[in-house]
């Protein structure tokens, strides 16, 4: 089987646990570092799963890899080849189909609930899980594009995941790890300080507590989302 491509836009966060699930099915994965100044790779059919992860900037910056990496959704899905994206990454698939990406009026930094939509599509992706606590860093939303279904939601940000066929948009983040939340932390701290106005907005004290236990129940949720994904996967 053809590797998963594996889309980086900053180095403090890249597939984190994602990659993890992926070694542990024994599925192979190829690093498209666009911070390091890799180039969008130009054909989707040389993946058998393309995966958008998350980064600091706008899906509305006048960025040169945003144009590529929109064409590069589009032929995936001309070809069957299923879409993941993780926050920013979710992002560009909704704008790819139709979608738009906006300043969205509550930040939200930290851990917080999340709902399971209450439809046919939301249950194929999370069987009977009703919700859970996810991981969150955003100020901006996406839009479910035509043809998606929302298929996670919370009181601070109406689409929180939205699935188009075998494709899925995260806006939250599902592939956390403890190194990733404390880099995160550290990095972001100004950006905490500058946000504290905001009721979803957690210090990074609050953040840091209970992690093993927090992860834990997390990648369950991760578990349930990649396995359905997985099952997509181009094999040939």
């Amino acid at each position: 089987m053809k590797p998963v491509a594996i889309t980086r836009f900053a180095p403090s966060e890249g597939p984190a646990y994602f990659a993890t699930y992926l070694e542990e099915h024994s599925i192979a994965s190829q690093l498209v570092a666009l911070d390091a100044g890799e180039a969008v790779p130009r054909d989707a059919r040389a993946f058998s799963g393309i995966v958008f992860m998350g980064g600091p900037m706008s899906v509305n910056d006048d960025l040169p890899w945003i144009a590529p990496l929109l064409e590069l959704a589009r032929d995936a899905v001309r070809n069957d080849i299923p879409l993941l994206g993780h926050c920013l990454g979710g992002q560009l698939i909704s704008k790819a189909f139709g979608g738009s990406v906006s300043p969205h009026e509550v930040k939200e930094i930290g851990w917080g609930r999340v709902e399971v939509a209450d439809n046919a599509v939301a249950r194929e992706w999370l069987g009977d899980l009703n919700g859970f606590e996810s991981f969150h860093w955003h100020g901006e939303t996406f839009t479910v594009p035509p043809g998606g279904t929302r298929v996670l939601t919370n009181r601070h940000c109406a689409n929180q995941a939205f699935a188009l066929g075998r494709h899925i948009g995260l806006q939250c983040h599902v592939e956390m790890t403890e190194a990733m939340i404390r880099t995160w932390c550290e990095l972001g701290k100004k950006e905490i300080e500058a946000s504290a106005a905001s009721r979803a907005v957690q210090q990074p004290e609050e953040m840091q507590q209970d992690l093993e236990r927090r992860l834990e129940t997390l990648h369950e949720v991760a578990d349930r989302i990649y396995d359905h994904w997985c099952e997509g996967l181009a094999r040939s």
